[in-house]
């Protein structure tokens, strides 16, 4: 008798080659593949395809009390870990296959990350339900995305090192 399986939810070299060429197109240089079924689960679960030059900026999840996971499936990034000040704390390369490959963060920690290298693909898994972040969950020191400010701290941090402050430039 042929075995009877519920839906699947695969991550394969297509899902992530798709997503990246999305990313590749895209202003924001991101893209990003749901596996939760709507924004009210109770678990979020997303494959994300990050290209160099995306730029995320410094948050923190402290009033929804959301952490979160990545795990590295491609490629590598950078998870930058602030203080409140906007000085950085840590500096956790993350690269699928090697070393580091997976970070999880509780919701106070300030953090963002950037892309190293073209075809990067990560999952990111945190609680759920969705609630777009307040205001001062974005650090009031990191410019919004989309400005000139914002490219230029995305090319900061490639080579900003722990105790660096993005003001003292």
């Amino acid at each position: 008798m042929k075995e009877q399986f519920k839906m699947l939810k695969i991550v394969d070299t297509a899902l992530m080659d798709s997503l990246t060429a999305s990313a590749v197109e895209s202003p924001r240089k991101r893209s990003h593949h749901n596996f939760h079924a709507s924004l009210e689960e109770s678990i979020h679960r997303l494959c994300i395809a990050a290209e160099p030059g995306t730029y995320v900026r410094p948050h923190r999840h402290l009033d929804c009390n959301k952490w979160e996971l990545f795990i590295m499936l491609r490629g590598s990034v950078a998870v930058i870990i602030y203080d409140e000040s906007g000085r950085i704390e840590k500096r956790i390369t993350l690269k699928a296959g090697s070393g580091t490959c997976a970070v999880e963060m509780s919701a106070d920690t300030w953090h963002s990350f950037i892309s190293l290298e073209p075809g990067t693909v990560f999952i990111e898994t945190k609680p759920g339900p969705y609630s777009r972040p307040p205001g001062n969950d974005f650090a009031a020191w990191a410019p919004e995305e989309g400005t000139p400010e914002a490219v230029a701290l995305e090319a900061w941090l490639h080579s900003a090192a722990n105790g660096a402050c993005w003001h003292d430039n």
